[in-house]
């Protein structure tokens, strides 16, 4: 299992992850995510089960490397807070949902699973934001051969209360979600649909105080041998 390195406002924070999560249909309007899930069905993806619905994948995909190596060329990031337990207090920190696109219609948890989950290299205590997590800001740029381009724009107003979603998580108890685990809470919608990423940053800013954390990687797409 991975273990992560994260600079905080208290020094350096060495993170174990022996369990990751992955949250998906956390908006906070109901309408809107059923419209999107009406949008995926029409293009062949399943509907949730439930929502929000907490998808498991292994901790090992966690990773704070710049590049990461994907086997299709239809994978794509999404910016995502990721809630940290390390068994003490809850750390908030940025991540990319990674996932195989193509694949997403025959099985999202498979299309969840089978790409790497990049991390940035910062993490806040969440108590330290706990009063204006609506207010924090989301945004993710990508470069897809033409320059960079805005991809997400918005504040995390747009999703389901971080606490709720923490909450409402599989195993979780009223101090958090078990030591080592990291859960991605899901994100807000792509500026022009959801496509190919292979070159993606992102950031969480708090207006506040203007403090930012950033992160930035590459996909590198591997040939398919058969």
């Amino acid at each position: 299992m991975p273990t992560l390195s994260f600079e905080t406002p208290h020094g350096p924070m060495a993170f174990a992850a022996t369990r990751c999560l992955v949250a998906g249909w956390t908006g906070r309007d109901p309408a809107a995510v059923q419209h999107h899930i009406d949008e995926l069905a029409a293009i062949g993806v399943a509907p949730p089960s439930e929502t929000p619905l907490y998808y498991r994948v292994p901790a090992a995909l966690l990773t704070q490397a710049a590049e990461i190596e994907v086997l299709s060329a239809e994978t794509g990031g999404e910016a995502e807070p990721v809630i940290l337990d390390d068994g003490d207090r809850l750390w908030l920190t940025l991540g990319s949902d990674h996932t195989d696109r193509g694949l997403e219609t025959t099985s999202v948890a498979h299309s969840k699973a089978v790409a790497a989950k990049p991390l940035a290299l910062t993490a806040w205590p969440l108590e330290s934001v706990a009063d204006r997590l609506d207010s924090l800001r989301l945004i993710a740029v990508i470069d897809t051969g033409a320059g960079w381009t805005r991809y997400q724009d918005g504040t995390l107003a747009a999703m389901l209360p971080l606490m709720q979603i923490v909450a409402q998580a599989p195993e979780a108890r009223p101090e958090g979600l078990g030591q080592g685990t990291a859960m991605f809470c899901g994100t807000i919608p792509a500026l022009g649909g959801v496509r190919p990423t292979p070159r993606f940053r992102a950031s969480l800013l708090d207006p506040a105080t203007g403090a930012e954390i950033v992160l930035a990687y590459t996909a590198r797409t591997l040939p398919v041998v058969a």
